[in-house]
Protein backbone atom coordinates (compact mmCIF):
# COMPACT_ATOMS: atom_id res chain seq x y z
CA UNK A 1 0.00 0.00 0.00
CA UNK A 2 1.51 3.33 -1.04
CA UNK A 3 1.62 6.40 1.17
CA UNK A 4 -0.20 9.58 0.18
CA UNK A 5 1.96 12.11 -1.63
CA UNK A 6 1.51 14.69 1.15
CA UNK A 7 3.15 12.29 3.61
CA UNK A 8 6.08 11.69 1.26
CA UNK A 9 6.46 15.47 0.83
CA UNK A 10 6.36 16.00 4.59
CA UNK A 11 9.13 13.44 5.03
CA UNK A 12 11.13 15.15 2.29
CA UNK A 13 10.89 18.52 4.04
CA UNK A 14 11.64 16.89 7.39
CA UNK A 15 14.95 15.75 5.87
CA UNK A 16 15.69 19.40 5.10
CA UNK A 17 14.79 20.45 8.65
CA UNK A 18 18.27 20.93 10.12
CA UNK A 19 20.47 24.02 9.69
CA UNK A 20 23.59 21.94 9.01
CA UNK A 21 21.81 20.03 6.25
CA UNK A 22 20.65 23.25 4.63
CA UNK A 23 24.19 24.66 4.80
CA UNK A 24 25.60 21.48 3.23
CA UNK A 25 23.07 21.70 0.40
CA UNK A 26 23.91 25.38 -0.13
CA UNK A 27 27.60 24.51 -0.43
CA UNK A 28 26.88 21.65 -2.80
CA UNK A 29 24.71 23.96 -4.90
CA UNK A 30 27.94 25.73 -5.85
CA UNK A 31 30.06 22.62 -6.59
CA UNK A 32 31.02 19.25 -5.15
CA UNK A 33 32.88 19.32 -1.84
CA UNK A 34 34.86 16.92 0.29
CA UNK A 35 33.99 16.50 3.94
CA UNK A 36 37.20 18.33 4.88
CA UNK A 37 36.14 21.33 2.77
CA UNK A 38 32.66 21.40 4.31
CA UNK A 39 33.70 21.12 7.96
CA UNK A 40 34.81 24.74 8.50
CA UNK A 41 31.90 26.06 6.42
CA UNK A 42 29.22 24.11 8.29
CA UNK A 43 30.77 24.69 11.71
CA UNK A 44 29.95 21.38 13.40
CA UNK A 45 32.00 18.41 14.58
CA UNK A 46 33.10 15.86 11.99
CA UNK A 47 30.95 13.10 13.53
CA UNK A 48 27.87 15.33 13.44
CA UNK A 49 28.56 16.35 9.83
CA UNK A 50 28.88 12.68 8.92
CA UNK A 51 25.47 11.99 10.48
CA UNK A 52 23.87 14.89 8.61
CA UNK A 53 25.41 13.74 5.32
CA UNK A 54 24.06 10.24 5.95
CA UNK A 55 20.54 11.68 6.34
CA UNK A 56 20.92 13.55 3.05
CA UNK A 57 22.24 10.41 1.33
CA UNK A 58 19.33 8.28 2.60
CA UNK A 59 16.93 10.97 1.39
CA UNK A 60 18.49 10.77 -2.06
CA UNK A 61 19.55 14.42 -2.06
CA UNK A 62 23.32 13.90 -2.25
CA UNK A 63 25.62 11.37 -3.82
CA UNK A 64 29.26 10.49 -3.21
CA UNK A 65 32.36 9.96 -5.29
CA UNK A 66 35.56 8.52 -3.86
CA UNK A 67 38.96 9.72 -5.02
CA UNK A 68 41.81 8.13 -3.13
CA UNK A 69 41.06 8.61 0.55
CA UNK A 70 38.76 11.59 -0.12
CA UNK A 71 35.00 11.33 -0.43
CA UNK A 72 33.35 14.06 -2.48
CA UNK A 73 29.69 14.94 -2.16
CA UNK A 74 27.44 16.48 -4.79
CA UNK A 75 23.74 17.10 -5.31
CA UNK A 76 21.76 14.36 -7.02
CA UNK A 77 19.70 16.96 -8.89
CA UNK A 78 20.02 20.66 -9.77
CA UNK A 79 16.41 20.96 -8.59
CA UNK A 80 17.70 20.87 -5.00
CA UNK A 81 19.62 24.11 -5.64
CA UNK A 82 16.50 25.56 -7.29
CA UNK A 83 14.43 24.64 -4.22
CA UNK A 84 16.89 26.48 -1.97
CA UNK A 85 16.75 29.53 -4.27
CA UNK A 86 12.93 29.51 -4.19
CA UNK A 87 12.98 29.25 -0.38
CA UNK A 88 15.28 32.28 -0.29
CA UNK A 89 12.88 34.28 -2.49
CA UNK A 90 9.92 33.29 -0.32
CA UNK A 91 11.75 34.30 2.87
CA UNK A 92 12.82 37.58 1.27
CA UNK A 93 9.17 38.35 0.49
CA UNK A 94 8.00 37.40 3.98
CA UNK A 95 10.67 39.49 5.69
CA UNK A 96 10.03 42.43 3.37
CA UNK A 97 6.34 42.27 4.29
CA UNK A 98 7.23 42.18 7.98
CA UNK A 99 9.53 45.19 7.57
CA UNK A 100 6.72 47.11 5.85
CA UNK A 101 4.34 46.22 8.68
CA UNK A 102 6.92 47.34 11.24
CA UNK A 103 7.30 50.65 9.40
CA UNK A 104 3.51 51.10 9.45
CA UNK A 105 3.50 50.46 13.19
CA UNK A 106 6.17 53.12 13.67
CA UNK A 107 4.12 55.74 11.80
CA UNK A 108 2.76 58.34 14.25
CA UNK A 109 -0.89 58.19 15.31
CA UNK A 110 -1.42 61.42 13.34
CA UNK A 111 -2.19 59.23 10.36
CA UNK A 112 -5.59 58.42 11.95
CA UNK A 113 -8.68 59.96 10.32
CA UNK A 114 -9.69 63.36 11.74
CA UNK A 115 -12.47 63.54 14.28
CA UNK A 116 -11.85 60.06 15.64
CA UNK A 117 -9.27 58.86 18.07
CA UNK A 118 -7.08 56.11 16.70
CA UNK A 119 -7.79 52.81 18.42
CA UNK A 120 -4.75 51.57 20.34
CA UNK A 121 -3.97 47.84 20.59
Amino acid sequence: MSRPLYQVKAEFFKNLGHPARIRVLELLSEREHSVAEMLPEVGIEAANLSQQLAVLRRAGLVTTRKEGSNVFYSLTSPHVAELLAVARRILTGVITGQMELLEDLRTPAAAAPRGRARKQS
